[in-house]
């Protein structure tokens, strides 16, 4: 089997830690399993974390890492002048108008408090979906309804199927922020189609956002989505075993270079943190242990 595009996909909201890193490495050996090019995609559509630092350290992260991009930006520069998301709201604009017109768009006021007191998970329960808020009312978000969503199938690296409904994580998922900015869900979701990627590499915690773009794949009309590849793969966590993030300053590859770590020191940790139980110390290494059958 050959695939043609994977993708590298940060958002520039602080600096890389070593969770994002050995998400970019599976993404690497994936690649080179399917023969398949990579893109990097910066997604940087929330501007009140945008910072350009963040930016620079993605492409020496990526130097850093001996991960070679084929296609996207090769700069600061060039990413902000060709490449922003910012250049590709007239595709989610479109997108976003496709679906309202299918009758599955509500309105929603709720905040994240209201949200967190009605679930202690977290999870929106569609309380607005009945209350007819008009679509163009302001400081609402756009939700899809997703109580008759149909059976989704995903295809799951190496060679199986992961079936089911739309789990309760991403029930009603939002296509629109209140402050009318796309959201993660439709602009990753366009940028893939835009790109023609049919190879994805992400984190077991983001299997229900695949469950949702696959739905919102099909209330574009879009068939080629749901041919794609994926792999979920487990997530990093520090010797706390807590999920690691953007925060955590001592596990940035920012800091960790500025330590005077080196690559196969990199290596080393992300071995030691995955539990495995021979040392890790080149790519090849990391590969062979972490990209298995």
């Amino acid at each position: 089997m050959k695939l043609q595009l994977t993708r590298i996909a940060p958002t520039p909201s602080g600096y890389l830690h070593l969770g994002n890193v050995f998400s970019f490495l599976m993404t690497k050996a994936f690649a080179e399993k399917y023969q398949a090019e990579i893109l990097l995609r910066i997604d940087d559509l929330d501007r009140e974390r945008y910072r350009t630092e963040y930016v620079q350290d993605i492409f020496d992260t990526l130097d850093f890492l001996e991960i070679q991009i084929n296609r996207g930006p090769k700069n600061l520069g060039e990413f902000e002048s060709e490449w922003s998301q910012i250049h590709r709201m007239d595709l989610y604009e479109t997108a976003l108008e496709k679906i309202r017109n299918s009758g599955k768009v509500f309105a929603c006021d709720c905040s994240r408090k209201k949200i967190q007191q009605m679930s202690p998970q977290g999870y929106y329960l569609g309380q607005c979906l009945d209350r007819r808020i008009p679509l163009d009312r302001k400081e609402t978000s756009w939700r899809v309804d997703t109580l008759d969503s149909d059976f989704i199938e995903i295809n799951e690296y190496p060679d199986r199927k992961i079936n089911g409904l739309i789990p309760e994580e991403s029930a009603f998922y939002m296509i629109r922020k209140k402050d009318g900015v796309p959201s993660y869900h439709l602009s990753s979701l366009v940028d893939d189609l835009h790109f023609e990627v049919d190879g994805i590499v992400r984190g077991i915690d983001l299997l229900p956002s695949t469950f949702a773009q696959m739905d919102l794949a099909r209330l574009l009309g879009d068939t080629s989505f749901s041919k794609t590849l994926f792999l979920h793969h487990e997530l990093l966590k520090g010797p706390d075993q807590k999920k690691l993030s953007k925060s955590a300053d001592s596990t940035s590859i920012h800091y960790l270079r500025n330590e005077g770590k080196s690559l196969k020191d990199i290596f080393g940790l992300l071995g030691l943190w995955a539990g495995k139980k021979d040392p890790i110390s080149t790519f090849e290494e990391f590969k062979a242990s972490f990209l298995t059958l």
